[in-house]
């Protein structure tokens, strides 16, 4: 098979012949969605036998759309947002084969859910200041430690981890980066309870957590710049994300504003009509970001797209709530739901407003993704870093 790059046509032309092979009617969805995965038509940026073609990156979106209009099952991503957008990219950027080929087709499929081990308590905007400590044993790691706002980490088969694996020298040269069971003995995953009223973050505790080194993600020492890579795929996952025109929080407010005539006032009117061109712009700049995105190598743009995602959605939640006055204050479900996933459009106003305080933390706070645009995308000078070359065993903890 050649391995040049196709066209639209000619990636056309391999779903209708996968479709006149496999009747998403007759099938089962999982064998469906294996088939498809190894048809390279799952993303098709990715190389040949890993669900991929080799083909450009922004002819994803005519191929999905294409298995949608036949019927084809959903490999549901609003499950596994950070096993699609961070552990995927990550593993194909620095896995061995072997990793690749075991880990990459079920996370596609949606078998295998993930969440992501990074944040600390004394470690959330300073990742680099992480504790969590992994000590070799042979050929397994001993992980102790604990992390916190997992999402989905209740759901989740596997987890990507940053450890520290050297506190002799200075922090962002000790940090090593593995995949790690969360059912293995001494994973213990805690609620956290949010303004929500629900429970879609954790705490985990990680109490003699054995690792094989085999899990490991790139080289010893080299988790921060693995993490780094990690964070960059995030906030383009957030921030984004591929949706149509009046797609996400905009669609919900446009389409109340048409809908119900008697909530409208002139100054209300320029404001939802300021936010739509707002949304409209960072939807067509988040496409073409995406557009020249390669494989697993996104590059600090994508702090800006979320920057602009976490910013728009919550003012435009805030206009819905401005709308719909003393209506928007109520709140459809206070009670300690465990969800399976995160769903903004079909819940009420109150949990939209709610929820969308933290789209400003998740992710990177908006504080440290202004210092990365700052810094790598308009090259200012950075900021004075006192601690760069001291061993993390000497920081004050």
């Amino acid at each position: 098979m050649s391995t040049a790059p196709l066209d639209a046509a000619a990636l056309r032309g391999r779903v209708e012949e996968f479709l006149a092979e496999h009747d998403p009617a007759a099938m089962e969805p999982l064998e469906f969605l294996r088939a498809r995965f190894d048809a390279g038509l799952a993303w098709v940026h990715y190389p040949e036998g890993l669900g991929g073609l080799g083909a450009p990156r922004h002819l994803q979106p005519e191929v999905d759309r294409a298995f949608a209009a036949a019927g084809a099952p959903s490999n549901q991503p609003e499950r596994n947002g950070i096993g699609l957008g961070m552990a995927a990219p990550t593993i194909l950027a620095f896995g061995t084969e072997e990793q690749k080929r075991r880990f990459l087709r079920p996370l596609w499929t949606g078998e295998e859910v993930w969440c992501q081990l990074f944040s600390e308590p004394g470690a959330g905007s300073d990742l680099a200041a992480l504790g969590t400590r992994a000590v070799r044993d042979g050929d397994h790691w001993v992980v102790n430690g604990q992390k916190v706002w997992t999402s989905m980490a209740h759901e989740a088969r596997w987890a990507i981890l940053v450890t520290r694996t050297d506190p002799d020298v200075p922090k962002h040269r000790g940090m090593t980066y593995f995949v790690c069971d969360m059912t293995a003995p001494g994973v213990e995953v805690r609620p956290l309870r949010q303004i929500t009223g629900e429970a879609e973050f954790n705490e985990v505790f990680l109490t003699d957590v054995r690792v094989p080194d085999e899990h490991r993600l790139g080289e010893v020492g080299q988790g921060w710049q693995v993490s780094t890579a990690t964070l960059m795929n995030e906030r383009v996952a957030i921030g984004g994300q591929a949706v149509p025109r009046e797609g996400g929080m905009i669609g919900v407010v446009a389409g109340l504003w048409r809908e119900r005539p008697e909530l409208r006032t002139p100054g209300l009117h320029d404001e939802v009509l300021r936010l739509w061109v707002e949304a409209e712009a960072a939807r067509l700049t988040g496409r073409r970001l995406r557009q020249q995105l390669t494989a697993g190598q996104p590059g600090p743009e994508g702090s800006a797209t979320k920057l602009a995602f976490a910013d728009l959605n919550q003012r435009i939640s805030g206009l819905e709530l401005e709308l719909l006055g003393e209506e928007g204050l109520h709140y459809d479900d206070w009670t300690m739901r465990r969800p399976a996933e995160v769903d903004f459009t079909r819940r009420s106003p109150g949990y939209r407003y709610l929820r969308a305080k933290g789209n400003s933390i998740e992710g990177g706070t908006s504080e440290i993704l202004r210092n990365i645009i700052a810094e790598r995308v308009l090259g200012l000078p950075g900021e004075i870093r006192v601690d760069k070359d001291v061993p993390w065993k000497d920081l004050p903890k």
